[in-house]
Protein backbone atom coordinates (compact mmCIF):
# COMPACT_ATOMS: atom_id res chain seq x y z
CA UNK A 1 0.00 0.00 0.00
CA UNK A 2 1.43 3.30 -0.98
CA UNK A 3 4.26 2.50 -2.55
CA UNK A 4 3.82 5.19 -4.96
CA UNK A 5 7.08 7.05 -6.41
CA UNK A 6 6.71 10.11 -3.95
CA UNK A 7 5.96 8.01 -1.06
CA UNK A 8 9.12 5.53 -1.89
CA UNK A 9 11.41 8.32 -2.50
CA UNK A 10 11.01 9.59 0.97
CA UNK A 11 11.96 6.42 2.68
CA UNK A 12 15.91 5.82 3.66
CA UNK A 13 16.27 2.09 2.85
CA UNK A 14 14.32 2.12 -0.24
CA UNK A 15 15.99 0.07 -2.86
CA UNK A 16 15.84 -2.75 -0.10
CA UNK A 17 12.26 -2.62 0.95
CA UNK A 18 11.37 -2.78 -2.63
CA UNK A 19 13.26 -5.66 -3.37
CA UNK A 20 11.58 -7.25 -0.56
CA UNK A 21 8.51 -6.48 -1.28
CA UNK A 22 9.17 -7.43 -5.47
CA UNK A 23 10.03 -10.82 -3.89
CA UNK A 24 6.87 -10.92 -1.49
CA UNK A 25 4.88 -10.12 -4.56
CA UNK A 26 6.63 -13.44 -6.72
CA UNK A 27 6.11 -15.95 -4.51
CA UNK A 28 1.89 -14.50 -4.09
CA UNK A 29 1.77 -14.77 -7.91
CA UNK A 30 3.82 -17.68 -7.83
CA UNK A 31 1.33 -19.38 -6.09
CA UNK A 32 -1.59 -17.95 -8.08
CA UNK A 33 -2.46 -15.52 -5.36
CA UNK A 34 -4.35 -12.02 -5.67
CA UNK A 35 -1.94 -9.22 -5.30
CA UNK A 36 -4.06 -5.35 -4.80
CA UNK A 37 -2.42 -2.28 -4.60
CA UNK A 38 -3.61 0.46 -2.96
CA UNK A 39 -2.42 4.33 -3.67
CA UNK A 40 -3.21 7.89 -2.92
CA UNK A 41 -4.05 10.44 -5.02
CA UNK A 42 -6.59 13.15 -5.81
CA UNK A 43 -8.92 15.26 -8.29
CA UNK A 44 -10.51 17.87 -8.44
CA UNK A 45 -13.61 16.68 -6.73
CA UNK A 46 -11.62 15.26 -4.06
CA UNK A 47 -9.58 18.50 -3.09
CA UNK A 48 -13.08 20.42 -2.81
CA UNK A 49 -14.68 17.68 -0.62
CA UNK A 50 -11.90 18.07 2.34
CA UNK A 51 -14.13 19.82 5.18
CA UNK A 52 -12.12 22.83 7.16
CA UNK A 53 -11.45 20.72 10.53
CA UNK A 54 -9.87 17.24 7.80
CA UNK A 55 -5.91 17.22 8.67
CA UNK A 56 -5.84 15.05 5.54
CA UNK A 57 -6.58 18.33 3.81
CA UNK A 58 -3.68 20.32 5.52
CA UNK A 59 -1.12 17.95 4.58
CA UNK A 60 -2.44 17.35 1.14
CA UNK A 61 -2.25 20.77 0.83
CA UNK A 62 1.14 21.22 1.57
CA UNK A 63 2.25 19.03 -1.34
CA UNK A 64 0.70 21.59 -3.45
CA UNK A 65 -0.26 19.32 -6.59
CA UNK A 66 2.44 15.63 -5.90
CA UNK A 67 -0.57 14.01 -5.03
CA UNK A 68 -2.86 14.68 -8.58
CA UNK A 69 -3.99 11.37 -9.60
CA UNK A 70 -2.44 12.07 -13.11
CA UNK A 71 1.12 12.71 -11.15
CA UNK A 72 3.56 10.38 -11.87
CA UNK A 73 4.83 10.99 -7.89
CA UNK A 74 1.08 8.80 -7.22
CA UNK A 75 2.06 6.07 -10.08
CA UNK A 76 2.79 2.57 -8.58
CA UNK A 77 6.87 1.94 -8.59
CA UNK A 78 7.74 0.12 -11.41
CA UNK A 79 9.80 -2.25 -9.37
CA UNK A 80 6.35 -3.44 -7.53
CA UNK A 81 4.21 -2.06 -10.68
CA UNK A 82 0.77 -3.75 -10.81
CA UNK A 83 0.07 -6.29 -13.52
CA UNK A 84 -3.31 -6.09 -15.87
CA UNK A 85 -6.39 -7.68 -13.91
CA UNK A 86 -4.72 -6.95 -10.51
CA UNK A 87 -6.81 -4.94 -7.99
CA UNK A 88 -6.06 -0.91 -7.89
CA UNK A 89 -7.41 1.36 -5.98
CA UNK A 90 -7.18 4.66 -5.85
CA UNK A 91 -8.15 6.27 -1.84
CA UNK A 92 -8.70 9.89 -0.57
CA UNK A 93 -8.01 8.94 3.16
CA UNK A 94 -5.07 7.12 5.25
CA UNK A 95 -6.65 3.52 5.21
CA UNK A 96 -7.46 1.42 1.89
CA UNK A 97 -11.13 0.73 2.72
CA UNK A 98 -12.66 3.68 3.77
CA UNK A 99 -12.93 5.52 0.44
CA UNK A 100 -12.81 2.83 -2.11
CA UNK A 101 -14.39 0.06 -3.13
CA UNK A 102 -11.81 -2.74 -2.16
CA UNK A 103 -13.47 -4.85 0.20
CA UNK A 104 -16.10 -5.32 -2.30
CA UNK A 105 -13.80 -6.42 -5.07
CA UNK A 106 -11.62 -8.56 -2.34
CA UNK A 107 -15.01 -10.36 -1.10
CA UNK A 108 -15.98 -10.82 -5.26
CA UNK A 109 -13.06 -12.41 -5.65
CA UNK A 110 -13.31 -14.91 -2.33
CA UNK A 111 -10.60 -13.48 -0.44
CA UNK A 112 -10.68 -13.81 3.22
CA UNK A 113 -6.79 -13.57 3.87
CA UNK A 114 -5.04 -10.35 3.67
CA UNK A 115 -1.02 -9.71 3.39
CA UNK A 116 -0.28 -6.21 4.28
CA UNK A 117 2.93 -4.14 3.09
CA UNK A 118 3.14 -0.63 3.08
CA UNK A 119 4.29 2.60 3.67
CA UNK A 120 3.99 4.27 6.34
CA UNK A 121 3.44 1.42 9.63
CA UNK A 122 1.82 4.00 11.59
CA UNK A 123 -0.31 5.36 8.41
CA UNK A 124 -1.92 2.99 5.79
CA UNK A 125 -0.74 0.02 7.58
CA UNK A 126 -2.74 0.79 10.99
CA UNK A 127 -5.26 2.24 9.90
CA UNK A 128 -6.03 -1.13 6.87
CA UNK A 129 -5.49 -3.45 9.63
CA UNK A 130 -7.69 -2.29 12.07
CA UNK A 131 -10.36 -1.91 9.73
CA UNK A 132 -9.81 -5.16 7.95
CA UNK A 133 -9.97 -7.04 11.47
CA UNK A 134 -13.26 -5.00 12.01
CA UNK A 135 -14.32 -6.44 8.31
CA UNK A 136 -13.17 -10.36 9.70
CA UNK A 137 -9.81 -10.83 7.28
CA UNK A 138 -7.43 -12.68 8.45
CA UNK A 139 -4.20 -10.86 8.30
CA UNK A 140 -0.82 -11.33 8.12
CA UNK A 141 1.75 -8.36 8.16
CA UNK A 142 4.84 -8.22 6.49
CA UNK A 143 7.49 -6.38 8.76
CA UNK A 144 9.91 -6.04 6.74
CA UNK A 145 7.77 -5.43 3.76
CA UNK A 146 6.37 -2.20 5.81
CA UNK A 147 8.42 0.96 6.48
CA UNK A 148 7.90 4.16 8.30
CA UNK A 149 9.59 7.68 8.75
CA UNK A 150 9.79 6.37 12.47
CA UNK A 151 11.76 3.42 13.26
CA UNK A 152 11.24 3.06 16.72
CA UNK A 153 6.98 3.77 15.95
CA UNK A 154 7.42 0.98 13.35
CA UNK A 155 9.21 -1.69 16.15
CA UNK A 156 6.27 -0.73 18.42
CA UNK A 157 3.53 -1.23 16.34
CA UNK A 158 5.10 -4.61 15.16
CA UNK A 159 5.85 -6.14 18.43
CA UNK A 160 3.25 -4.79 20.51
CA UNK A 161 0.30 -3.49 18.53
CA UNK A 162 -0.31 -5.83 15.54
CA UNK A 163 0.18 -9.06 16.83
CA UNK A 164 -3.51 -8.69 18.78
CA UNK A 165 -5.07 -8.71 15.21
CA UNK A 166 -2.36 -9.87 12.87
CA UNK A 167 0.19 -12.37 12.39
CA UNK A 168 3.59 -10.62 12.62
CA UNK A 169 6.06 -12.10 9.62
CA UNK A 170 8.84 -11.66 7.45
CA UNK A 171 8.59 -11.99 3.50
CA UNK A 172 10.77 -15.06 3.88
CA UNK A 173 8.38 -16.66 6.15
CA UNK A 174 5.79 -15.76 3.45
CA UNK A 175 6.01 -19.04 1.66
CA UNK A 176 5.68 -21.35 4.48
CA UNK A 177 2.91 -19.00 5.61
CA UNK A 178 1.19 -19.41 2.70
CA UNK A 179 0.88 -23.48 2.32
CA UNK A 180 -0.73 -22.79 5.70
CA UNK A 181 -3.50 -20.69 4.60
CA UNK A 182 -4.24 -22.79 1.43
Amino acid sequence: MDYQNGVVSRVPEADALLTRVAAAIATVRAREGHVGYVRVAFDEADYAAFPPTSRMAAIVSAAGRAYDTDSPATAVHDRVAPRPGEIVVRKTRVGAFSTTDLDAQLRDRGIATLILTGISTSGVVLSTLRDASDRDYQIIVLADGCADLDPEVHDVLMRKVFPRQAHVATVAELPGLLRQHR
